[in-house]
């Protein structure tokens, strides 16, 4: 079932619900906990090196093509998370903050927690399907509210595009050109008039379906939060999302 709600920000209300508790499988949605942590607890100037953790992924998953010995500025793999939701990215990120992504994944708990999400259990960085992985619209709204008090995710989820450099273990560099899996910041789908998209995260696997929650603002610069989760195809997703955004003018 899809789930559609709409939140306004400045007075702390629901505009709209349909399903706000309903547990969902989160997918890539997941990165906007992984990238707060990530601001929280790193140093975006810090240069990593990528281990065997981005081959542990299973065949076919989004990934940014990251070598292991590849040297990265967590700043460059935030970009890469967030633009294009590599989950090679998410894992890097997690070994790098947490030491091991289990240590990583207890600390996305604990900051579910801490933020009051009474919905949500994480088991991976990334939202790569696991029956334990799931989360509420609620909770994804409490999540990306505190995601948007860091400048530098404002800053890079209103991205169309990126370019990923990489320094390769043999010394050899590559530039990886990566685009946003937001429609809205591509072009391939337009908001209603008088909405302002600012970014968000996307997140799709055959059983969370197709997801997006996303930062807005109306005509006054005024703030909102829409979520859809569960979509059955992308075309679906935002025709649903700007059946939600549509409420704004109302």
């Amino acid at each position: 079932m899809c789930s559609s709600d709409l939140f306004d920000l400045d007075n702390k209300k629901v505009l709209y619900s349909q399903g706000i508790y309903q547990r969902v499988y989160p997918a890539s949605i997941t990165k906007i906990m992984t990238a707060m942590l990530a601001l929280r607890y790193g140093d975006l100037e810090e240069m990593i090196t990528v281990g065997p953790e981005v081959t542990n992924l299973e065949a076919g998953s989004q990934v940014c093509g990251l070598w292991v010995g590849d040297r990265v500025s967590l700043d460059q793999l935030l970009h890469a998370l967030l633009v294009y939701s590599g989950n090679d990215a998410a894992a890097a990120i997690a070994v790098h903050i947490g030491g091991t992504i289990e240590d990583f994944v207890t600390m996305m708990n604990d900051e579910a927690t801490r933020l009051g999400c009474t919905g949500t259990h994480f088991t991976n960085p990334h939202g790569l399907q696991n029956t334990e992985h799931y989360t509420t619209p609620y909770d994804i709204y409490l999540m990306l509210q505190e995601a948007l008090t860091y400048k530098e995710f404002v800053d890079m989820i209103q991205l169309g595009n990126y370019s990923l450099e990489t320094l390769h273990e043999d010394g050899t560099t590559a530039n990886i050109p990566l685009e946003a899996t937001d429609h809205y910041l591509t072009g391939e789908s337009t908001p209603p008039k008088d909405v302002t998209i600012l970014g968000g995260k996307t997140g799709t696997t055959s059983l969370a379906g197709n997801c997006l929650a996303l930062a807005v603002q109306d005509a006054y610069g005024k703030p909102y939060i829409s979520i859809v989760m569960g979509a059955n195809t992308k075309e679906l997703l935002y025709e649903q999302m700007n059946m939600l955004l549509e409420k704004i003018n109302q």
